[in-house]
C-alpha cells in the first residue's frame, strides 16, 4: 500500500473511531462539563450504580437479548438445515428472502411491526419487542449456521446411519457437536443484535417498559449526563466483546473441505 493509501485508511479509521474514543475517555473524566485537562476517576460509574432508571432498561435489555438468542438460534438452525439438507420446490427463493430483512431500514421494519402487532392483537410490550427481535435476528443465525453446515461433511451423518445409528442420534452425536462453534456464534449475534436495537424496541416498547438504548434516547432528551457515557462504554464494552468471540467461534468451526 502506498504512502498515500496507508494516510486515507488512516483517516477513514480515525472518522469512525475518534467519536466513540472520545465518549470513552469522557466516562473516566471528573468533569460534567467535560473540561480539559481529563482527571482520571470512577465518578460516573459509581454514580451509575444508583441510577434505577439505567440499571432496570439494563435488566430489561439483557433478559430480551437472551431470550432473543435462545429463540432465534432455534428457530434459525431449524431453518438453515431445512435450506441446506433439504430438496424442495422454492428453497432458492426462500434463502434469498432471508438477505431483504437484514437490508430493509430498521426504521421501515419497526413500523411494519408496530401495526402489524396491533393489527392481529399482539400489540406493545415486553413480549412484542422479544418477537420482534427474534425476527430481526433469524436471518444473521440462518447465515452463520449455514455457513457451518457447508464446513461439515455429510458423508460422516451417513457412515454412522450404515453402522446401525438412527439419522436423528447420529445428528446429535455427530454432527450438532461439530456445528457447537457455529450455534454458539450465532447465539452470540442474536443476542448482541438484540442488545443494541433501538428502533423495534422504542417502537414497541410500553409507558414504564424500556431497553437499554431507548432509555438512553430519553436520557439525552432530558439532558446529557456522564452516566451515559458510563453505560454506553460497559454496552460497547460487552457488544465488542460478543463479536469478538463470534468471529473466534466462527473460525473454529474450520474452512469448507477442498476435494
Amino acid at each position: 500500500m502506498t504512502l498515500a493509501g496507508r494516510i486515507l485508511l488512516g483517516l477513514v479509521l480515525l472518522f469512525l473511531y475518534a467519536p466513540i474514543a472520545v465518549m470513552v475517555l469522557m466516562a473516566f473524566n471528573a468533569s460534567e462539563l467535560y473540561s480539559l485537562p481529563m482527571v482520571p476517576t470512577l465518578h460516573w460509574f459509581e454514580a451509575l450504580a444508583g441510577n434505577d432508571k439505567l440499571l432496570a432498561a439494563s435488566r430489561n435489555s439483557v433478559a430480551i437479548a437472551l431470550a432473543t438468542a435462545v429463540l432465534a438460534t432455534t428457530l434459525g438452525t431449524m431453518a438453515a438445515l431445512a435450506l441446506s439438507r433439504q430438496a424442495f420446490w422454492g428453497r432458492s427463493l426462500l434463502q434469498l428472502l432471508l438477505l431483504p430483512p437484514i437490508a430493509i431500514p430498521w426504521l421501515i421494519t419497526g413500523t411494519a411491526m408496530l401495526v402489524f402487532f396491533f393489527w392481529t392483537g399482539i400489540g406493545r410490550g415486553l413480549h412484542a419487542m422479544i418477537l420482534g427481535h427474534v425476527a430481526l435476528a433469524i436471518p444473521y443465525v440462518v447465515l452463520v449456521v449455514g455457513t457451518g453446515l457447508r464446513s461439515l461433511r455429510a458423508d460422516l451423518e451417513e457412515a454412522a446411519v450404515s453402522l446401525g445409528s438412527t439419522p436423528i442420534h447420529a445428528f446429535f452425536a455427530i454432527t450438532l457437536p461439530l456445528l457447537a462453534p457455529s450455534l454458539i456464534a450465532a447465539a452470540l449475534f442474536a443476542f448482541a443484535v438484540s442488545l443494541d436495537q433501538f428502533v423495534v424496541s422504542y417502537f414497541l416498547a410500553t409507558p414504564g417498559m424500556s431497553t437499554l438504548p431507548v432509555e438512553i434516547y430519553s436520557s439525552i432528551r432530558k439532558g446529557f449526563t456522564p452516566e451515559i457515557n458510563a453505560i454506553s462504554t460497559l454496552l460497547l464494552a460487552a457488544s465488542v466483546g460478543l463479536f469478538v468471540v463470534s468471529a473466534i467461534l466462527t473460525r473454529m468451526g474450520g474452512e469448507p473441505e477442498r476435494r
